[in-house]
């Protein structure tokens, strides 16, 4: 891996810059788009449910601010134990 970028696939997929990327993670996803300064549309599902997700990133922005990232671990502890993360 190199962040935000995923050698492996994901359930996070991300098609920017013409490109299939997979990112480690919802934050990584959008990281994409910010890396390649390129607009970009994520597609992952509920960890609950499988729900399918889909966003797009537009002028550095989701298209939609509704959904909600949640994370169990403050940010200053992410590296603690990334994989728990």
């Amino acid at each position: 891996m190199a962040h935000p970028f995923s050698a492996l696939p994901t359930r996070f997929r991300v098609r920017a810059a013409g490109v299939d990327w997979h990112a480690n993670c919802a934050w990584d996803a959008f990281g994409i788009c910010a890396a390649l300064e390129v607009d970009g549309e994520i597609d992952t599902s509920c960890p609950h449910c499988g729900e399918p997700i889909r966003c797009a990133v537009r002028d550095r922005a989701p298209d939609d601010p509704a959904p909600l990232f949640h994370c169990l671990v403050p940010a200053r502890a992410w590296w603690d134990d990334i994989v728990f993360t």
